[in-house]
């Protein structure tokens, strides 16, 4: 049921309305028996727009949304009369939100802030009345413009979760039990891989008022960038999070390799990944003494911050708050 409830990319096939015709008309009335041109333009075809909604979660609401097919706009009439624009299909998305167009590839819209508007596919603008072509020396155009076609195509809607800080490790690190103690969220937790198989999102609440979105990501495993285990799945949701917190457990066979595996995964799925600040936890700690604790840390990178966490105890948390909020709250740089 979790996995059926989570949708982060849906295809879909759209097309933005055909502007309406411009309308060829003469005058003609009782007192008017030879008038001059008076055809209206054509309407507008309705756009099609991606509105953010900071309530959704998933794309699940559209995924039996398979064809967006909208108005076309109204033929111009008689007497300049405008013809009515094609009403515009505004589809709400979660923030995070990105819009490609399935052959080329190319992403065509963003969605990051709630209540944000993109006019994703335009509709085809309308033609010109014969009004518009008189001239001096042609005083009843017999032309009129058809009105321009619409976009169309075959669309992914794909989400990339917006958090703050996002949770990297092997499956049954911890970051599920972590997330559950520290944040108000309730990730299904179990003592077997895969457990997360969607993103859960928590809001860690810290000193003063103040707070940061944190998320559980799906475990990654060696081989994740070339598809395995959950492969690109899990690894799309990372590149939005400000800072990258690796859980290693404790009673790992060898620390220094397993961050190595973790962040070998990320540079060969996107190298930029690396730019981001880092920060280690070594989860399951509580029966670690000082001695064992200095081995651990001499095994792990001396250049990024680390923690030793238990969340059974809630040793370390509020150190890794502390650590967590600095990187968060750091102002970028231009």
């Amino acid at each position: 049921m979790e996995k059926s409830n989570f949708v982060d990319q849906i295809r879909i096939f759209c097309r933005s309305g055909h502007g309406g015709a411009g309308n060829k008309h003469f005058m003609r009335n009782k007192f008017t028996a030879l008038g001059g041109p008076d055809g209206g333009d054509g309407g507008r075809g309705a756009h099609i727009i991606l509105r953010g909604n900071r309530n959704l979660w998933t794309l699940l609401h559209l995924r039996y949304y398979k064809n967006v097919l909208a108005e076309d706009g109204e033929k111009g009439g008689s007497n300049n009369s405008h013809g009515r624009d094609g009403k515009d299909i505004v589809i709400d998305v979660p923030l995070g939100t990105i819009a490609r167009d399935e052959v080329s590839g190319l992403k065509e819209a963003e969605v990051l802030e709630d209540g944000q508007e993109i006019v994703w596919m335009p509709g085809g603008k309308g033609g010109l009345g014969n009004s518009h072509f008189a001239t001096p020396t042609n005083q009843a155009p017999e032309h009129a413009q058809p009105g321009l076609p619409g976009i169309e195509g075959w669309k992914v809607l794909e989400l990339k979760v917006l958090a703050d800080v996002g949770l990297v490790g092997f499956p049954n690190a911890g970051k599920s039990t972590l997330l559950s103690v520290i944040t108000a969220a309730k990730p299904k937790i179990a003592d077997y891989a895969f457990t997360t198989l969607t993103p859960n999102l928590g809001m860690v609440e810290y000193r003063d008022g103040r707070s940061f979105c944190i998320a559980d990501l799906p475990g990654i495993i060696e081989g994740a960038a070339e598809g395995k285990g959950l492969g690109h799945r899990f690894l799309r949701h990372i590149e939005r999070n400000a800072a990258l917190l690796f859980l290693i457990p404790a009673d790992s066979s060898d620390h220094k390799k397993e961050f190595a595996i973790l962040v070998n995964e990320l540079e060969k799925y996107n190298p930029e990944l690396l730019h981001k600040k880092f920060v280690i936890a070594v989860s399951k700690s509580d029966m670690l003494d000082a001695e064992l604790k200095e081995a651990i840390a001499s095994e792990l990178p001396q250049n990024i911050p680390h923690v030793f966490i238990s969340s059974v105890t809630q040793q370390g948390l509020i150190e890794l708050k502390d650590l967590l909020w600095k990187i968060v709250d750091e102002p970028v740089l231009p």
